[in-house]
């Protein structure tokens, strides 16, 4: 089991091969999933916080389906980005009103703007224990001030484990809810709403789950 500290060859592995690995899933990944009414609550959340036209991070974008094309339909300017090629490829043509690129999250800086809102529905599952608090940092770096994030989450306690997922192995980490609870409120953010679902993603060849999903605001202000 990997604990890099978000730097260097370790990191730049494990990058490439996430990356890959959902370079090879694709548009299977909304086809195993197609049920993500959790996720598409906490972006309604999010639209009722912001007035229309705000500038809004999808962070791990995905295909942009559904939560892009929800802000973007609510008439926010939705930035997306993710570490696979493919994946952007997608949104870009399921969601044409967006701007996507490619980009790992750990690599997010001030230089990329300001933002009122933050979605990472299950992107931060990608990374690393180590890795996470440093995301949930730079996330705070780049919204502005009482700005919002929404987040999803599976709740477990593991980290940085292999898992088959869709013909292709990915590698993820997950806390305890009230030790989630805790990580994101660490990093500067207070937590305004939690929900979670029971979620069978059983055509994923994957056992039930439960997930998380945590409206928060950027505290301290």
């Amino acid at each position: 089991m990997s604990h890099d500290d978000g730097t260097g060859t370790v990191r730049t592995g494990r990058r490439q091969a996430q990356a890959a690995a959902f370079d090879q899933i694709g548009e299977r990944y909304d086809e195993a999933f197609p049920h993500k009414e959790g996720q598409v609550a906490a972006a309604s959340w999010l639209i009722g916080q912001l007035a229309p036209g705000a500038r809004i991070l999808d962070a791990g974008c995905g295909t942009g389906l559904p939560t892009a094309r929800q802000l973007t339909e609510a008439g926010m300017r939705v930035t997306g980005i993710d570490i696979s090629p493919v994946m952007v490829s997608l949104a870009r043509k399921n969601v044409p009103q967006a701007s996507f690129t490619e980009m790992d999250i750990m690599d997010l800086d001030p230089g990329i703007g300001k933002f009122a809102g933050i979605t990472a529905f299950f992107s931060l599952l990608m990374l690393s224990r180590s890795q996470i608090p440093a995301a949930l940092a730079r996330f705070g770096e780049i919204l502005v001030p009482h700005g919002r994030l929404v987040m999803g989450m599976v709740e477990a306690d593991v980290d940085d484990m292999p898992t088959p997922f869709l013909g292709a192995e990915i590698r993820v980490a997950g806390y305890p809810r009230d030790a989630l609870r805790d990580v994101v409120t660490a990093a500067g953010f207070a937590v305004r709403e939690e929900n979670s679902v029971s979620y069978d993603p059983s055509s994923a060849g994957l056992p039930p789950e439960t997930q998380v999903t945590l409206c928060c605001q950027r505290a301290g202000e």
